[in-house]
């Protein structure tokens, strides 16, 4: 790239930011700073204002902030914002102009370089920062004189004349498929930047515009029309993780506690940072509806000192993400304690398994850590059979007493008491039943399963209050309402009748959910059957009840393997904290409607979903549709949550994310988020393979990729509609394929008579509630060479474990020498080659050599050498590393090992071909052949 130092105006000098990656413009004279090029003869813009001006005094607030015409705020890229590198190359300029000719390199138009096509590979050569970061095109020289010639001074023109009111517009990159492989670490990237106009946010907080894990949508530049949403064939919706857990290093979501709640009269959006202050600060504008708003009058009170306050330290209008707690007009009845009913299978098989053993440890252990701060927890423990059993505990006496009912035709409670119990006055006799409850069925060998009839038993006691419901069981439902019958069948698997399997098999379940959700009743379901369970109906439960499904096959704590991964993740769901009687409604600016929504919750209303019991890291996509022309300069869109905490007070969520709008499609494309996409597609495959088929849900999504490739195709490259020698499209939406492609080789929805129906239901479950930050990993997985990872690789950074560089899903990476992992976020391949030297056995498993390697699921140990630490180290940060309760098995895979467990780790390479599946080059040729209209 060419010097920008020789393209400054006199005055000016660059200087490179490692941390941003890219120029910081600095006038010598003054020392004023800027990201934007200078330009000849361009005038620099006034510094931004550092902060807000306080309220001069009590009653009256100042002006609203002025914004310089062209300043952009610090948190789209200010002098002093720390930005992530972003997708757009730095001082990116306008993408096309009004009668100029689009420019989009890579492509060959006219007056334009070709492509070249012999660009970097990242296929048989060391890993490398991907040129694309700082470069206008992808593998091409910049086009001399584009960033300081005609287009961009005719930029600073139009600029100065306050045409795009000083905006920064997206700048679009096109790379070609076909000759430029797919680079993982490209999804560990941000989203690309979201550039409101200057003047659009109140304050200069970095953190006014919620974090993309909390609320992302799949276009960050919303467009003004739906006829230009259709044009661009991107669909519009939001991904939603509206209770994201916060680790150690991480901010947590400020509490507004004066319960002064400024809202909206007509819409009633909550005040945000997106608001405008009139009428001398009295009054504020919404920026939903427009309406006019009175500011309550303890607005700029603060009542912890009683004293007049900073308006402008408000945390609602510094903070995109923040919780109100909510005065008494937001409740319908006191908020609710914290319920726990433990419905525990005692059937022989799970007695046999040890999970009943492992479960009643595993809650004996983390009794403490139940959420519990205000005493009012209760606590039940109901077992069941073919028979239910009840336990009756009181805080006199560390027994309990065992009451049976037997008939599971006619369900009721033995007694109006004592079944469920306040936690902390009865804690005695509850750790003594869980101490007992293994012993007292360890010679039952009744086999069968009442669980309709212990879900009523539990629905039962917890229905006046609200709470969860925990089910452990470890076979099929056989008895009393509910009763399943075994549909497995193989003939069927790989054939149009197979969606029929990940149907709900009884209608009790779903009337039953709907029940629950009525009385604020979550469902969590843990599975453990080693023989067919039916986790398609089971699933339902947690479905409508926002709970959570995890599944154990072939479950066996004499394994100490399982026993661990069962502990730490039960462990881990009974300490999270949870929100309780919780209802969400997402708000937007007027003409944008919400028009389907896909997770786990029930549609109330319309547009209300209600949820008993909101789970961290759980995640929800809402489709949007624009009605009308959207005549705003931005939209805003806003979740709100009521709910109440595991701790008893009631309190409103409120995430505020703001999007700029466009009317150019180009700026539409640049400003695709790629994991969002893949993220809402996934949710809208699964659907689609319970209302129809499972090679409609894989047509479905296929047909969508294709139509967002021959829109861009013909907007955005110079062969227009006619056939194409490349596959054009934009560069932040490049892995948009490859994830594609994993999403039709997961197990959820992959063509394959081979995969049984538990598991297939199982993995769209998971497809449909995971966060983006685990879906991406677990439709893609990561791929890591260990056996001559970098030197730092595995010490500790300064941000924790260092990680080796991620490698292409491909097994032409694999060595008949090496060592390598594949992870998806729920299980981790240890890749073991058959040449690999013994010195490397023994510093990893302290074996002689590699015949004396078992493959299958292991622990690894940890050795007294620094291979062996650092090996541990990084499998140890993949476990780590992502938010969520998943801890997942470690298998060893040897490279002429168990055929079986070999194709399950190399099914993780997507860019390979499998049985019918084709490899990532193939499914590209085929894509092309699509979008030229010719079939393959």
């Amino acid at each position: 790239m060419a010097d920008p130092n020789q393209q400054l105006p006199p005055g000016w000098t660059a200087e490179w930011e490692p941390d941003n990656q890219r120029y910081l413009f600095v006038e010598t004279a003054t020392g004023r700073a800027q990201w934007e090029h200078p330009g000849t003869g361009a005038v620099p813009e006034p510094a931004a204002p550092t902060g807000s001006p306080p309220p001069t005094q009590p009653g009256h607030t100042a002006k609203r902030r002025q914004y310089a015409p062209g300043q952009t705020q610090a948190y789209y890229g200010g002098a002093d914002a720390v930005a992530a590198p972003a997708y757009g190359a730095p001082g990116a300029q306008p993408a096309n102009m009004s009668g100029g000719q689009l420019f989009t390199p890579g492509l060959a138009t006219e007056n334009q370089q070709p492509q070249q096509t012999t660009g970097p590979s990242y296929y048989g050569q060391q890993q490398r920062e991907p040129e694309y970061i700082n470069a206008p095109g992808y593998g091409q020289p910049p086009v001399a004189g584009y960033d300081a010639g005609g287009v961009g001074q005719l930029a600073d023109q139009f600029g100065q004349m306050g045409v795009n009111s000083g905006q920064k517009p997206f700048q679009i990159y096109t790379t070609n498929l076909l000759t430029s492989p797919p680079d993982p670490r490209d999804l560990e990237l941000p989203p690309p930047q979201i550039r409101l106009p200057p003047g659009a946010c109140l304050t200069n907080s970095p953190l006014a515009n919620a974090h993309h894990s909390y609320q992302r949508c799949t276009v960050n530049a919303i467009p003004n029309s739906g006829s230009i949403v259709g044009k661009s064939k991107i669909p519009l919706a939001l991904v939603i993780t509206p209770y994201r857990s916060v680790k150690e290093a991480e901010e947590s979501v400020p509490v507004v506690t004066d319960t002064i709640i400024a809202r909206c009269r007509r819409c009633r959006t909550y005040i945000n940072p997106y608001v405008q202050f009139i009428d001398g600060g009295n009054r504020w504008r919404c920026c939903m509806c427009g309406m006019s708003n009175e500011v309550p009058q303890l607005f700029d009170w603060d009542q912890t000192r009683n004293q007049p306050g900073d308006r402008w330290a408000r945390a609602e209008l510094n903070h995109a993400v923040v919780e109100f707690v909510a005065p008494t007009e937001y409740m319908v009845r006191p908020p609710q304690p914290a319920v726990y009913i433990f419905l525990i299978d005692v059937s022989h098989n799970a007695i046999q398994s040890g999970m009943v053993a492992t479960a009643t440890r595993t809650i004996l252990e983390n009794l403490g850590r139940l959420p519990n701060e205000d005493q009012r927890t209760k606590i039940a423990i109901i077992a069941y059979d073919t028979s239910v059993y009840f336990f009756s505990m009181s805080a006199e006496s560390p027994d309990c007493v065992m009451l049976v009912m037997s008939d599971v035709d006619d369900v009721f409670l033995p007694k109006p008491n004592d079944l469920l119990v306040n936690l902390s006055e009865c804690r005695t006799a509850v750790e003594s039943l869980l101490g007992r409850l293994n012993d007292m069925f360890a010679d039952n060998h009744t086999i069968g399963s009442a669980l309709g009839p212990a879900l009523q038993s539990g629905f039962k006691l917890i229905n006046p209050i609200g709470g969860k419901l925990v089910v452990l069981s470890s076979s099929l439902p056989s008895i009393g309402a509910g009763a399943l019958k075994n549909r497995e069948d193989p003939k069927i698997l790989g054939t149009p009748k197979e969606s029929g399997l990940l149907q709900t098999a009884s209608p009790f379940y779903k009337s039953f959910a709907i029940e629950c959700s009525r009385a604020q009743v979550s469902v969590d379901m843990f599975l453990f059957s080693a023989a067919y369970q039916d986790v398609a109906t089971l699933a339902c439960l947690p479905h409508y009840t926002s709970g959570q499904t995890y599944f154990y096959p072939a479950f066996n704590a004499a394994r100490s393997e399982d026993a661990v991964k069962f502990a730490h993740e039960f462990g881990q769901v009974l300490a999270m904290p949870i929100m309780l009687e919780a209802v969400m409604r997402v708000r937007a600016t007027r003409g944008i409607r919400m028009s389907s929504f896909h997770g786990n919750f029930f549609v109330r209303s319309t547009d209300l979903l209600a949820m008993p019991a909101v789970p961290q890291d759980t995640s929800y996509a809402i489709e949007l549709q624009i009605e009308e022309t959207i005549t705003t300069p931005f939209v805003v869109f806003q979740t709100a949550i009521l709910h109440t905490t595991c701790y008893g007070e009631r309190r409103i969520r409120v995430i505020t994310t703001a999007y700029p709008v466009t009317s150019n499609l180009s700026e539409v494309f640049a400003s695709g988020d790629q994991v969002a996409i893949a993220t809402l597609l996934a949710n809208k495959a699964v659907e689609r393979t319970i209302t129809h088929k499972l090679e409609d849900a894989r047509d479905a999504v296929q047909n969508k990729l294709v139509e967002i490739l021959q829109a861009y195709k013909t907007s955005m490259t110079a062969a227009g509609a006619g056939a194409s020698a490349q596959l054009a499209i934009c560069e932040n939406m490049r892995m948009l394929p490859v994830l594609v492609l994993g999403l039709l080789k997961n197990v959820g929805i992959r063509q394959s008579a081979q995969i049984p129906p538990d598991l297939r239901a199982y993995a769209q479950a998971l497809l449909t509630s995971l966060p983006s930050q685990l879906l991406i990993p677990y439709i893609h997985p990561t791929f890591y060479s260990l056996h001559n990872m970098p030197p730092e690789a595995g010490a500790i950074g300064e941000h924790g474990v260092i990680m080796p560089p991620p490698l292409p899903l491909t097994s032409e990476r694999l060595e008949r020498h090496g060592l390598f992992l594949i992870e998806d976020g729920q299980t981790l391949f240890l890749w073991v080659g058959r040449d690999s030297v013994p010195q490397l056995i023994i510093d990893v498993f302290d074996l002689p050599n590699y015949e004396t390697l078992r493959g299958g699921k292991t622990t690894l140990p940890l050795l007294d050498n620094p291979f062996s630490q650092r090996v541990n180290a990084v499998i140890q940060k993949t476990r780590e590393m992502r938010h969520g309760v998943y801890h997942p098995h470690l298998y060893v895979v040897k490279e002429d090992g168990e055929p079986p467990l070999r194709l399950w780790a190399l099914s993780g390479l997507i860019q390979d071909r499998a049985d019918v599946l084709p490899s990532y080059q193939q499914f590209i040729g085929q894509l092309k052949d699509k979008v030229n209209g010719s079939s393959y």
